[in-house]
This record gives structure tokens, sequence and C-alpha cells, in this order.
């Protein structure tokens, strides 16, 4: 049916070495839940699951009614599904990619570029920065997910200077100082101080670094086996990220970045300049199109310490400070709305309870995708031939200004999650 702009899709996995194995990974089970045919395979790793247009992982479209084409081949064709202002915007392309991430082994010290340093970096390094687009992502928690976010208050890393030698050793006296001084100054201060600590710390030698990771790992392995808690260090993270990265610089890190532990639904949003890496769990994630990236620490990757030393936010904030909270619809008791303040992307969380017989998406001057984390409907909506089937791990794909109606074919709560844009 040529006018058909509402269809299941078929989505990508990709198996990086840092996800989680087998059907321990949500990625997985949503794939097992979705597909009766998907194999897991317990001793490979389903890291992400890619949902939209990208060059890597364009998702196919599963209809009988639309020939076998990929959702970026279809959107180029029909570029009004996207909405007049999406359209425009963003010349005729989907502005965002949608993902599902399980995370065992932490993934890089990172930060992304805005838009400016982004075509910088691009004209300078394109191998490393392939496109000239920037970056930011929001990640909102599927199990509890551990991730680092933003610099830590100015007092709690004073406090880690104190408590940890082999940390004060690698930032030196000069830098301790200064930045013990800047608490009584303005934000400038306090943030040319913090730039000038971190800066020594991921500049430092690398013998150095292995020498004093080693004596720090063996002192709170110790303390450990003693049945010592050494939580005030971050004991047990210093390990987990040494036993992953041994000798890495990204070790240290640990105590300049806030630790956020996340629980189900609970978000952050990482944008440009912000330093963050994900530690571990399972989460959704949407960032605007773009795979540039500046890495400094636990990563097999390429490290740009300078250009990362040089773009960072220097603004400490508490943690609590970091979580990203969403508003509630005033027109649907069931929808929460993730609007980070960038134009690419919003996700939508729809929490419907199993009672609610039949649920109405809200239709949007956007292109959207949705992906079922909970539950079990049948779709249906005036340009679709047939009644979609949707379960646990399905996706679909909502054209602008489309209703869709979802009927729940079992009395159990639904879970649902939306990408879109909103200009």
């Amino acid at each position: 049916m040529a006018g058909q702009r509402v269809f299941p899709l078929s989505c990508v996995v990709q198996h990086y070495a840092w996800g989680k194995m087998g059907s321990s990974s949500e990625v997985a089970r949503l794939l097992a839940s979705s597909d009766p045919l998907a194999q897991i395979t317990e001793d490979k790793p389903y890291a992400e699951l890619w949902m939209g247009t990208h060059p890597r992982g364009d998702a196919k479209i599963l209809d009988n009614h639309i020939s076998q084409k990929t959702l970026g081949q279809w959107i180029a064709e029909n570029q009004d599904c996207l909405g007049s202002k999406v359209k425009e915007t963003f010349d005729g392309k989907l502005p965002f990619l949608f993902k599902v991430l399980s995370v065992e082994t932490a993934l890089s010290i990172q930060a992304h570029p805005n838009k400016e340093l982004a075509e910088k970096l691009h004209l300078q390094a394109p191998q490393h920065y392939p496109d000239a687009n920037h970056k930011p992502e929001m990640a909102i928690a599927l199990t509890s997910f551990q991730g680092l976010c933003g610099f830590r208050p100015v007092e709690e890393i004073l406090t880690f200077l104190k408590k940890v030698p082999e940390f004060q050793f690698l930032i030196g006296d000069a830098a301790s100082t200064q930045l013990r001084q800047s608490t009584s100054s303005d934000a400038q201060a306090v943030a040319s101080a913090l730039r000038n600590c971190f800066s020594q710390l991921m500049k430092s030698e690398k013998k150095v670094v292995v020498e004093q990771l080693n004596l720090l790992v063996k002192r709170v392995s110790q303390q450990v086996s003693a049945g010592n808690n050494m939580e005030d260090i971050c004991g047990d993270l210093l390990l987990q990220l040494h036993q992953q990265y041994p000798g890495d610089i990204g070790c240290f890190a640990i105590y300049f970045l806030n630790l956020l532990t996340l629980k189900p639904g609970e978000a952050m949003f990482l944008e440009a300049n912000v330093p963050h890496a994900y530690v571990k769990g399972d989460c959704v994630e949407c960032m605007a199109c773009s795979d540039n990236t500046v890495r400094a620490g636990l990563t097999p990757k390429f490290i740009d310490v300078p250009t990362l030393c040089e773009m960072l936010s220097y603004t400490p904030t508490p943690s609590k400070d970091r979580l990203f909270l969403p508003t509630q619809s005033q027109e649907d008791p069931y929808l929460f709305i993730y609007d980070p303040p960038v134009p690419d992307f919003t996700i939508m969380k729809m929490e419907v309870p199993g009672s609610v017989t039949e649920y109405k998406v809200l239709a949007l001057d956007s292109a959207s995708i949705l992906l079922m984390v909970e539950g079990t409907v049948t779709a249906s909506t005036p340009t679709a031939q047939a009644a979609i089937s949707l379960q646990r791990g399905g996706v679909l794909f909502i054209g602008a200004n489309e209703s869709v109606s979802l009927k729940l074919t079992v009395p159990k709560d639904l879970l649902m999650f939306r990408a879109c844009c909103l200009l």
C-alpha cells in the first residue's frame, strides 16, 4: 500500500566486546522475545541494538506490502514521513539513532564535541572524526545502570587527594594546592584549577601511571581481603576497572567524575563537552546521528588526550544534579517525556497498566520509533492494511502525524519507549 507509514522494523545487533554475554544481555533478551527464530549464543556479547538509519546499521522494514528496503532507503523516497519541520531542519534525514545498550565492561572515558568543534576536528582528522555533527546523548536505565558523568564537586576531589596518595602523586602538589585555594574564588578560578589537575593526570607518563596504579590496587586488594570496606575511595569500582583495563589512566578518572547509579526509568543527559563513561547495566539510549567521540582512557580505540583536556566543561556538579528528570504529559497520564535542550531528539516513556484495554499513541509532527520493552499488543492505524502484532522487543516505525491504536492482547502492563524529534 503506497500510503503506509507505520510498520515493524528488524533492527541491527552489534556484538562489541564490551557487551553482556548471551542471555544476560537485555539486547539478547529483547531479540529472543521478538523473534522466536533468533538463536542466542551464550558465549557471544550482545552489546547494542540499533533502531534507525545509521549507514553501519540501517533497520530493515518488516512488511510484505512494502518492497524489501531498509528504513534509510524508504525515508529517502518518502521524506514527508519525517514531518515538515524535521524534513526541513535535518535535510530529509532522520536526525537520531535510538538504541538499547547492555554494558558488561566499562566504555571509555570520553566526551563529544559541539558542532563548531566537530567541524574543526572533521577537517583536521577525518579518519578519527568521520563527520561534522555534534553527538549529544541520553541514557535511560532499563536495569540498575552505572555511569560516570561530569566533574564531582571540588570538595569530593580534594578528599580523594587526601585519602589516595597515588592519585595525589600523579596530580602533584602545585595543581592540588591551586585546586584547594580555588574554593574561595569564583567559578572561573575553580574551572581553571580543575582543568589543570585533570590535565596533569591525563598527561602523566604511562610508566608512572602504571606504577602508582599497581601500588593503589595492591593496597586496596589487601584491605578488601582483610574484610575492610574501601568504598570511601571507590575500592570496588577501582578493582573492577583495573581488571578490565590493567594499567589504564582511566582508572584514576573515578576520583574526578561523579558515579551515578540509575534506577530503571532514571536518566542522564550527556551534552557536548561533558566527560562520561558507561560502567555497567542496560539502558535505552538516543543520540544525534554522529560518530564523533573524543576518548582518553578505558578503551582500546584511538585516544586524543590534548583535544579532550582542551574541550571539556570543567563545571563541578553534585551527582544528583546530573540526573535528567522527565515531565509528565498533561494529555496522557501514562506518558513521561525526556526532552533535552537539543533539537535532534526527545524520548518518551509510556507505562500503561494492564487494566487498560486500548491505548492511543499520540500523533506527532515527527517520525518516531517505538520500542516495546514489556507487553503484548496489536497496533492498528488508518494507513496499515492489517493490524500489526507487537510484543516484547518489537520495534515500530511511526510516520509523522500518524495515529496508532494499541489493543492489549494480554492484560499485563506495557512499558514502551519512543524516540522522536519535537521541534
